[in-house]
């Protein structure tokens, strides 16, 4: 028996309620044992807005409070599973002097990756499509993450003035070598063989296998026999030839560096060895960045080595306050303009070179946040438990 979930509001404190005109852009599904949502916008690539933060905030409680509830399934309508926040519409309000607002959209979007992580039932994300920043949130932290060959990974968040976060300073740390730095720096790309081989995620499906599956997880009736039936299904496909994972070496040796300056000259000194092509790559992608966002983000993904996701999840929402308080630089506002809303993809970086962005100004993001500012991020540690961390397997 189908049973269509209507709206409630049942999150405390600063989680508004969504009306029922908010409810088609997430759906939610009871079918047996087994809820499913699925992000429904697919003409923005299932971009999350608030209302989808807030629906997807309701629903995880309820089903997590349904004693009927076995598991739950997220995927994506369309080609996206999601290809992250709605940042335009966070600049904008922004723009408008309206920042307490649009910090308001990081401090729910951040409320909910904590409460993925420390969810209480098994999670099965399908990531079949563009899965990038904001949507890394809503399927990293569950336990069970299932890749395709349409899968395609990013962090992309330093070319938009920004930094990786929704807990991305917790699971990139966490991957080995300084693969975490590469990817959060350069924003590069990963296909599904790649995400299973270095555990961002944790099974394999061939895309046109995916509704197969998922008849069979809505019959199954415990958590055991959810990854039982993941693993019937699951393979061990191989990493491409252009696959980054074949350049562990240079990378480990080129962004183990103390700053980001350091890393760039690491990887010029690595030029002549027959691959000139990928180091040019990395190298414009890291000069084409914002230099406030690199010298942030490679800091955040050092912090984050030694912090649980929740000390991750609180300092990533001080980074991004300040980020769209402008305090210390309009880089959010500028490379929102560039790539998202005039797309001339020529930002103006302020500053422009890495030198300009010293050592107080990065100490200035990640410092507490004070009444006047709104506050810290408040996270449910006491109620789901105070050494709560992300499930990813890395």
């Amino acid at each position: 028996m189908l049973r269509r979930l209507a709206p409630r509001s049942m999150f405390k404190g600063r989680m508004p309620s969504s009306s029922a005109a908010d409810a088609s852009e997430v759906l939610g599904e009871q079918s047996g044992s087994v809820a499913v949502g699925l992000l429904n916008r697919p003409n923005k690539l299932n971009l999350l807005n608030e209302n989808m933060i807030v629906r997807l905030q309701e629903l995880y409680q309820r089903w997590e409070a349904d004693s009927n509830v076995v598991a739950v399934i997220l995927k994506g309508n369309g080609r996206a599973f999601c290809a992250g926040g709605d940042v335009a519409s966070v600049c904008e309000l922004g723009r408008q002097g309206r920042q307490h607002q649009a910090s308001g959209f990081f401090y729910k979007e951040y409320v909910l990756n904590y409460y993925l992580a420390t969810f209480k039932k098994p999670h099965v994300a399908f990531l079949n499509g563009v899965v990038m920043g904001g949507g890394n949130g809503v399927s990293v932290h569950g336990k069970y993450r299932v890749a395709t060959e349409k899968t395609l990974f990013a962090m992309p968040e330093t070319a938009l003035g920004l930094h990786p976060d929704v807990g991305a300073s917790y699971f990139l740390s966490r991957l080995d070598g300084h693969l975490g730095e590469y990817l959060g720096l350069t924003g590069e790309r990963l296909d599904g063989a790649d995400m299973l081989n270095i555990g961002l995620a944790t099974h394999y499906v061939p895309s046109e296998r995916l509704a197969s599956l998922e008849s069979e997880l809505r019959s199954v009736s415990s958590p055991e026999s959810v990854e039982e039936t993941l693993g019937k299904f699951s393979g061990r496909p191989p990493v491409q030839g252009k696959s980054c994972l074949h350049r562990l070496q240079v990378i480990n040796a080129c962004f183990s560096g103390d700053t980001v300056e350091g890393i760039l000259h690491a990887l010029e000194r690595e030029r002549g060895d027959g691959d000139d092509e990928w180091l040019d790559k990395a190298t414009s992608k890291l000069k084409g960045a914002s230099p406030t966002s690199l010298k942030i983000t490679l800091a955040s993904i050092r912090r984050g080595r030694q912090e649980s996701l929740a000390e991750c999840l609180a300092r990533e929402y001080r980074m991004s306050f300040r980020a769209v308080s402008a305090k210390y630089s309009g880089d959010f506002y500028e490379g929102c303009r560039a790539i998202l809303i005039d797309k001339d993809n020529r930002p103006r970086w302020d500053p422009s070179k890495l030198e300009g962005v010293s050592r107080e100004v990065v100490e200035g993001y990640f410092a507490a946040l004070g009444d006047g500012e709104g506050g810290e991020l408040q996270l449910p540690v006491g109620e789901r438990g105070a050494g709560a961390r992300s499930r990813a397997r890395i």
